[in-house]
C-alpha cells in the first residue's frame, strides 16, 4: 500500500496570518461594504463573540490527494459531559450523516463538543473523540457518551475514500480550541468544500441585540459545501458571474461549467451539496426555543441563494451557553430560568443575519484549492465588486 505523508497544520488565531488555507488579503463581507441586516455584529463578528465558545481547526493537505480536516466547537471550557448545555437540531434537508442527533432531540442537551469533518470520516472522528473524552478526569465510570459529529462531502477535491482523518488529528482539534478570532476559508473541515460553484469553507458571524431587546449575542459558524444561485444582499451574483444551478440545462451550448480545469461537477449542478450550521447564543433558552432558533438559520441559508437541493444535507445545531439553563449531571431537580416567547423575534432576526453573513464570509475568505485533478477557484473579487456596485449593494467608487 502506498504510504501517504500528510502535512498536518494546526491552526490558532495567533498564527493564522501565515498559515495555509487562510489569506489575509482576502476580505470578509464587511471589508467589501456588504452589511447584512439591521443588527450590529460583535467585536469579532464570530461565533466566539458568545462568551465561552471555543473553536479550533486541524487541516490536512497533501498535494493532489488530501484536502480535508476537522473543526471543533466547544460551548464552554469545562467538562461538557458534567456541565451540559441545552441544545437542539433542525434538519432542513436530511441527505447527510449527523451522529448524535437522536439523543439531542430526545434529551435536549449537548454532552460533548461538536466536531465537523468530511463525510466518510464521521465515524472514526466520533470514535476518536469518545476515546479521548473517556480518558479525561472524572470520566472513569462513564458507560454512555453521545458524540456529536457533522459532515459535508469534500470528495471532489479530497481522496475521501482513503478516510485520512486519524485519532491524532481529532485529539489536536479537541486540545487546541480557543476563544478569540476564528480563522475562515479553506481550513479545517472546510479545506475541500465548494459553494455555489466556487471554493467554499468555514465562515462565521455574530449579532448583538441592543439592551432594549435583551442585549443577547448570537453567533454562527458554517461549513459551506452546497449549490444554488448565489445572491448577496439581493444582488444576483451567481447569474451575473455565470455560475448557478441549472445553467447547463438553460444554456447547454454556452456554459462555463464544462471547463473541468476551472470547475467540475460530478453531475449537472442542481443545488447538490451540504452545509453544517452551528448556532450559539448566550440567551437563556430551552431546547424547544433553541429548535425554533435553529429553524430560522435556514432562512439565512435561503437568502444566500440555496434551495436545499435533493442531494443536499442541511443541518443546524443550536445551543445556549447561559448559566441559567445549564444542566449539571447528577442533579435530580433543575431550576431553570429562560426568556419568554415574546422575546424570541429579535433573536430570530439575529440568527438569520448571522447565518447569511457567515456563508458570505466562508466564500469570500476561501482560497483556490486543487485536488483529485480538479480546481475549485476562489471567487473573483474584482468581478464580484463590479456586480455589487451595479446592484447598489456597495457604493460606487
Amino acid at each position: 500500500m502506498r504510504k501517504i505523508f500528510l502535512t498536518i497544520v494546526l491552526f490558532s488565531a495567533i498564527y493564522s496570518q501565515n498559515l495555509i488555507g487562510q489569506d489575509d488579503q482576502r476580505p470578509r463581507a464587511r471589508d467589501l461594504g456588504i452589511e447584512v441586516g439591521v443588527f450590529s455584529p460583535g467585536p469579532l463578528n464570530a461565533i466566539t463573540d458568545v462568551a465561552g465558545v471555543l473553536v479550533s481547526h486541524v487541516t490536512l493537505k497533501n498535494g493532489d490527494d488530501i484536502n480535508t480536516g476537522v473543526t471543533a466547537i466547544y460551548p464552554h471550557n469545562g467538562s461538557i459531559y458534567h456541565d451540559r448545555v441545552p441544545a437542539a437540531v433542525h434538519v432542513g434537508n436530511g441527505y447527510g450523516k449527523l451522529i448524535g442527533v437522536t439523543q439531542i432531540r430526545e434529551l435536549g442537551e449537548l454532552e460533548t463538543p461538536i466536531l465537523l469533518t468530511c463525510t466518510l470520516c464521521v465515524w472514526q472522528v466520533a470514535d476518536a473523540m469518545v476515546e479521548w473524552l473517556l480518558e479525561q478526569p472524572g470520566m472513569e465510570n462513564v458507560r454512555s457518551l453521545n458524540a456529536v459529529v457533522g459532515e459535508t462531502n469534500d470528495g471532489s477535491l479530497n481522496n475521501i475514500r482513503s478516510r485520512p482523518i486519524k485519532n491524532e488529528h481529532v485529539r489536536q482539534a479537541l486540545t487546541t480550541a480557543h476563544s478569540g478570532p476564528v480563522v475562515e476559508g479553506s481550513i479545517g473541515a472546510g479545506r475541500g468544500t465548494r459553494a455555489f460553484g466556487w471554493k467554499g469553507g468555514i465562515g462565521t458571524s455574530s449579532r448583538v441585540l441592543p439592551e432594549s431587546l435583551g442585549g443577547f449575542t448570537t453567533g454562527v459558524l458554517v461549513q459551506s459545501n452546497f449549490g444554488g444561485i448565489l445572491t448577496i444582499n439581493g444582488a444576483p451574483v451567481g447569474q451575473e458571474m455565470g455560475r448557478y444551478s441549472f445553467k447547463e440545462n438553460l444554456h447547454p451550448n454556452n456554459s462555463p461549467l464544462k471547463d473541468s480545469e476551472i470547475f467540475d461537477w460530478d453531475s449537472p449542478d442542481e443545488g447538490q451539496g451540504s452545509i453544517m450550521i452551528i448556532v450559539a447564543t448566550d440567551a437563556p433558552l430551552s431546547p424547544l426555543k433553541l429548535e425554533r432558533l435553529a429553524r430560522r438559520a435556514i432562512i439565512g441559508l435561503g437568502r444566500t441563494g440555496s434551495f436545499a437541493g435533493n442531494g443536499s444535507g442541511d443541518y443546524v445545531i443550536s445551543f445556549s451557553t447561559a448559566t441559567e439553563v445549564r444542566r449539571p449531571r447528577g442533579h435530580s431537580v433543575l431550576q431553570l430560568k429562560e426568556i419568554s416567547n415574546d422575546q424570541m423575534s429579535a433573536l430570530f432576526q439575529g440568527v438569520v443575519e448571522s447565518t447569511e453573513e457567515a456563508i458570505y464570509n466562508s466564500i469570500l475568505k476561501a482560497t483556490t484549492v486543487s485536488g483529485m485533478g480538479r480546481t475549485a477557484d476562489a471567487i473573483d473579487l474584482n468581478v464580484l465588486a463590479k456586480v455589487l456596485r451595479r446592484f447598489n449593494v456597495t457604493p460606487p467608487n
